[in-house]
Formats: structure tokens, C-alpha cells, sequence
């Protein structure tokens, strides 16, 4: 096929077989300053594809709605030969109607996601939130119900504890968990929940695997930014944080310099070497992103060069994060400044 790199190699997401690096749809239509065209957006997602990326993850808070509607036009020639996640947000929109069961109240969103996406089934369809208040036991029962209906293959959740994928999986068997997972947070090590997983060979999709590109080492003093933008309200990203986390970026770099490497392909490396079912899902919002993220697929890390950065992560403090509180931070100036998501992608 004329000099196209060689296909980047598969890897198991628990039990689903899928390209070694999935792709995050999330910032073709939120979070990150403005999108780029619909059209590119599109091309992007394809090209992935050529490159050998399989897993495309969105949900239905993402642009409300119309991350799925792009993210369905794009894979729609190769549907066959591909695995869409998606999700539905109880926190956004709550489960709190008194008339009907928490099975109907969720089927309605997936059959509202499966029209959006333009497809009769989801590969992977995940609680964005674990709804409160609701026996887990109950969401998964609904979710065995889909499955059982022919709309979903499998269900998944998203900031799960280790207590809550034991329960929700002894009723339905959990095929993915997605909960933060990267150098600047490495909670998953400790809380029991990549534990759980590897206990029952469930599969690991960590959210922000770059910390928000923190990792990438792209992120200067001094950087300003604009419209529905997380680098606005995210303190890894003020002036002060980034001054005093770089010993990370320092560590990778000398990382990236024996592997030649981006600074990107470490970080990604690093969590693959961590688990063997886990598939890292990043943004990639530029052609050039989509090339290199999927070339971490190839890195090498020895046993010395893991305990090497994990060594160096624990000699460190890490300063500021980018917690839900952050995202509801950036909702609210953009209310404020009257700047509607919706309007950004409208007539692109």
C-alpha cells in the first residue's frame, strides 16, 4: 500500500481484541478551545483507522450529543470493523424519574445514543458516572438486560471502585473500567482497582493518559487559552504548577531521548507497561497527534526503566489536577461569557 507504516499491533481489552491504542472522540467536540472542522475531524478518525486504531470512545455528554453524531458519521463505512464505547452521564442527567424503572430510564438514553451513532449496537457502553444512590447491582442488571436484547455486546464503567466492579461483575461480567490513570495520577496502583481488574481480566481504558497533554511537554509559562478550553480551570496548567511538576516532564526526557521517543509515547508506554489489558483511549485533535500517539504502541520499556520513573514519581509531589470540580469551573465561565458549545461545530 505505497509506504504506509506498518500496522500498529492489537492488544486484549479484557475479552475485546482491538488496535493497541484507542482513540478519546471527546475534544472533536468539547473541552479543547475550539474544534477543528467537521470534515477534519472526520479524516482524522478514518486515518486513525488505516493506522490501525479500532476503539473509539465517546459519550453522550460530549458536545451533548454531537461527539456521537460525528463520531458515528466517521466509522460508519467500517462499522464492521470497528469498537465504539459511549456512555450515559446519571450526574448530568439524573435517573430520578419516580414512573419508571432504572432499566427504561437508561434503555432511553442508549436508544437515544444508538440513533445519534447510526448503528443498531454498541460494542461498549458505559456508566460515565456510577449512578448514586443505585445499587450497583440494579445498573448492572439493566445493562445484562441490553445485552440480552441484542443493543449492547458489553457494559462497562467509568470511576468505579474496587468494591463496586466486584459487585457489578459478579451480576454481569465487566468488560472495561475507565478511571483516571496516568504519571500525574496513579491512584489505580493503589486503590485496588487495577487489582480488580487483572483479578478478572477486565479491561482498563485510562481517561486524560497524557494529563490533559500535560505530558506531552507542550504546555508552557505563560500560555494563555480560550473558549471551552479545560487548560482554562485545570491547575496542573497554571504558571506556578507547571514550574513546579517539571521534574516529571525532566524525567522523561531523558526517557525519551535513550528511546527516541516523544514525550507522549513514554507516558502512553509507561501505563501499557503497567497492565496488559489496558488500552490507552488519548485525544488526538491534529493529524501529526494521531501518527505519533499511535507509535507508543512500539515503545520498550525495561523492568529498570519502570522502576526508574516509578521511583522518581514517588520522590515527587505532584501540584494541582484536573478533578470534576475543574470541569464544572470551565461550564460556568463559559455560561458567563455566553459561549454555547453547540454554536462552535454548528456551521463547520
Amino acid at each position: 500500500d505505497g509506504g504506509m507504516e506498518a500496522v500498529m499491533k492489537k492488544r486484549m481489552l479484557g475479552t475485546i481484541e482491538v488496535g493497541a491504542i484507542g482513540m478519546g472522540c471527546m475534544g472533536f467536540s468539547h473541552a479543547h478551545g475550539d474544534p477543528a472542522p467537521r470534515e477534519e475531524c472526520i479524516k482524522m478518525m478514518r486515518t486513525a483507522h488505516e493506522l490501525g486504531v479500532t476503539l473509539y470512545d465517546t459519550a453522550d455528554a460530549y458536545g451533548n450529543g454531537h461527539n456521537e453524531i460525528l463520531v458515528g458519521e466517521a466509522l460508519k463505512p467500517i462499522r464492521a470493523e470497528v469498537v465504539i464505547l459511549t456512555k450515559f452521564n446519571p450526574e448530568k442527567d439524573p435517573l430520578n424519574d419516580p414512573d419508571a424503572s432504572l432499566a427504561d430510564q437508561i434503555e432511553k438514553r442508549l436508544d437515544a445514543s444508538l440513533r445519534r451513532l447510526d448503528t443498531d449496537v454498541v460494542d461498549i457502553y458505559m456508566c460515565h458516572r456510577i449512578p448514586e444512590g443505585v445499587p450497583i447491582e440494579e445498573t448492572a442488571e439493566a445493562m445484562s438486560s441490553f445485552i440480552k436484547k441484542g443493543k449492547i455486546r458489553s457494559w462497562a464503567m467509568s470511576r468505579a471502585d474496587a468494591d463496586q466492579i466486584e459487585r457489578g461483575n459478579a451480576i454481569a461480567p465487566v468488560s472495561v473500567i475507565q478511571n483516571e490513570f496516568s504519571m500525574m495520577e496513579r491512584s489505580p496502583l493503589t486503590d485496588g482497582t487495577l487489582e480488580a481488574c487483572a483479578k478478572h481480566g477486565i479491561g482498563f481504558t485510562p481517561y486524560m493518559p497524557l494529563a490533559s497533554g500535560f505530558l506531552s511537554g507542550q504546555f508552557k509559562p505563560g500560555m494563555t487559552y480560550k473558549n471551552d478550553d479545560i487548560h482554562r480551570t485545570s491547575t496542573w496548567f497554571t504558571d506556578e504548577n507547571l514550574k513546579r511538576n517539571q521534574p516529571v516532564l525532566t524525567m522523561i526526557d531523558k526517557l525519551a531521548s535513550e528511546k527516541n521517543a516523544t514525550y507522549s509515547q513514554i507516558a502512553l508506554a509507561y501505563l501499557m507497561h503497567k497492565y496488559d489489558r489496558l488500552v490507552p483511549i488519548p485525544g488526538m485533535y491534529e493529524m501529526r497527534f494521531v501518527k505519533e500517539n499511535i507509535r507508543a504502541a512500539e515503545i520498550e520499556l525495561t523492568a529498570e526503566d519502570m522502576q526508574f520513573i516509578d521511583s522518581t514519581l514517588d520522590s515527587l509531589t505532584i501540584y494541582g489536577d484536573c478533578k470534576e470540580d475543574k470541569v464544572y469551573a470551565l461550564g460556568d465561565m463559559l455560561k458567563e461569557e455566553g459561549y454555547v458549545i453547540g454554536k462552535s461545530w454548528e456551521n463547520k
